[in-house]
């Protein structure tokens, strides 16, 4: 089948045209811009890379379109698709018809954690043998790649976004993924643009919870108050998990991780111990994604846990994820793709426990709940593990003022309470207070759910010619 994706550089976009090739479908695709690493990553899989949205990039006539989150009713191959009648659906639409259909599809849903919980999941039953597919918002580093087709009838790992599917189907791209196994990280209020409050967030939730069938399974962080209540009412089997410093209300967690010295975790289930496992990463989120991770693929999968464990410090993690840019001078400058307050504190919170020197943040509010005075009052707090804190100018032009939020006042906020912080004007100025503030020992923490002009990159820079 010829198949051509509109907005194919997105991060879903992209690595669903990898499965697309690995399915034999000739794939096109079309977007803006074809920016490293995922333009050089389209060409490699031999697809036609085709820039700008025009009529005539549909002149070869594909057999189907599939429209990408990004692309508007407006936009010209859209409308053109309309016109000459050819099929035309949304990614989670093809995903499910094209892939998940043949196989069992394991979804990560919650608010924070998606990424990496899936990527640690299908590097986990890789390592076991078990020839899963996969499909994950970011690159997962021991791959290479960010999705990969893996067996008919085997697992498929897929990170389950909440976000709508198409200018024509709004609806969460995850109700089309009909799990068979699911995790739920969280659920914290977020994606203020298209839910109008907390209320309809968390509905999404039920439906999707509502979608596992009873002989499926759910893994819910008993930590999160939201999260247990749209367990119970789930029809399928429900594993409740935690570490033992959450607070789990009235639940008692089936799988339980209790954090040991050097970055280790003591995993138990049921009350036993299972194990001792190295961590490959630091937090407390990151603890508590790897007791999902292993309670799910041995529960819901059969894999030997033994097996599980030995291979989980070797997880490579994903891209912006706590991700180690470089080291110049002594000072190590990491890119973290923590946004929603609630994730900028507990990266920030995990990074303190691991650095010696002084912890600099640099933030750039970029999305769309970020970029509101929704969680104003929340940032103070969420910076309170760093020493330096350095807020750039709000990402989205198109907020109105009355709505953005004040990063001047969040700063203020951060002085008063004896911490040096910086609300910028550009973000020529919040790379240049990062490199000048930096002394040897330090780590600079760069976090956005956007490119932020290539800032960790340009920090590094300015720290190597500051040598």
């Amino acid at each position: 089948m010829d198949i051509h994706l509109i907005g194919v550089a997105g991060t879903g976009m992209s690595a669903l045209a990898g499965l697309l090739v690995q399915a034999g479908h000739r794939v096109s695709g079309s977007d803006t811009t074809f920016d490293p690493p995922v333009g050089p990553y389209l060409k490699e899989l031999g697809i036609e890379c085709m820039p700008g949205w025009k009529e005539s990039n549909l002149d070869a006539g594909p057999d189907l379109v599939v429209v990408g989150n990004v692309c508007r009713a407006d936009n010209p191959e859209a409308r053109a698709a309309i016109e000459r009648r050819i099929a035309r659906v949304s990614m989670p639409t093809v995903l499910a018809e094209q892939v998940l259909s043949k196989r069992k599809p394991w979804v990560v849903a919650g608010t924070h954690g998606k990424t990496t919980t899936s990527a640690l999941i299908a590097y986990l039953v890789r390592q076991v043998g078990i020839d899963a597919g996969f499909f994950v918002g970011g690159l997962a580093l021991d791959f290479g790649q960010s999705s990969r087709l893996g067996t008919e009838g085997a697992p498929f790992i897929i990170e389950g976004d909440e976000y709508d599917s198409a200018f024509f189907e709004k609806v969460p791209k995850f109700w089309s993924y009909l799990p068979a196994a699911a995790i739920l990280t969280s659920i914290e209020y977020d994606h203020v643009d298209i839910y109008p409050d907390e209320a309809s967030y968390v509905d999404v939730f039920r439906r999707f919870v509502a979608l596992i069938p009873e002989d499926g399974w759910l893994f819910a962080w008993a930590g999160n108050e939201q999260v247990r209540d749209v367990a119970r009412g789930a029809r399928c089997r429900v594993r409740f998990y935690a570490l033992d410093e959450d607070d789990c209300g009235d639940v008692e967690p089936m799988w339980l991780g209790v954090r040991a010295p050097g970055g280790k975790l003591d995993l138990f289930g049921g009350g036993s111990l299972c194990g001792r496992a190295g961590l490959p990463s630091f937090g407390k989120h990151n603890a508590r994604n790897a007791v999902a991770a292993l309670a799910l693929a041995s529960e819901a999968g059969g894999a030997p846990l033994d097996r599980l464990i030995a291979a989980l410090p070797t997880f490579g993690g994903t891209k912006r994820r706590q991700e180690l840019v470089g080291i110049a001078g002594g000072v190590q400058v990491f890119d973290d793709f923590a946004h929603h307050p609630t994730a900028v504190h507990e990266t920030l919170t995990g990074f303190r426990e691991r650095i010696e020197g002084r912890l600099i943040a640099v933030f750039e509010p970029r999305s769309a709940t970020a970029s509101r005075r929704l969680h104003q009052d929340t940032y103070p707090d969420a910076f309170d593990p760093a020493d330096i804190v350095v807020v750039a100018p709000v990402g989205r032009r198109e907020i109105p003022t009355e709505e953005k939020l004040d990063t001047k006042k969040i700063a203020k906020q951060l002085i008063a309470r004896g911490k040096e912080a910086h609300a910028c004007e550009s973000v020529d100025d919040a790379i240049a207070i990062a490199v000048s503030s930096a002394q040897p020992n330090d780590a600079i923490v760069v976090m956005s759910n956007g490119r932020f002009e290539d800032a960790p990159d340009r920090i590094l820079l300015g720290l190597v010619r500051r040598q």
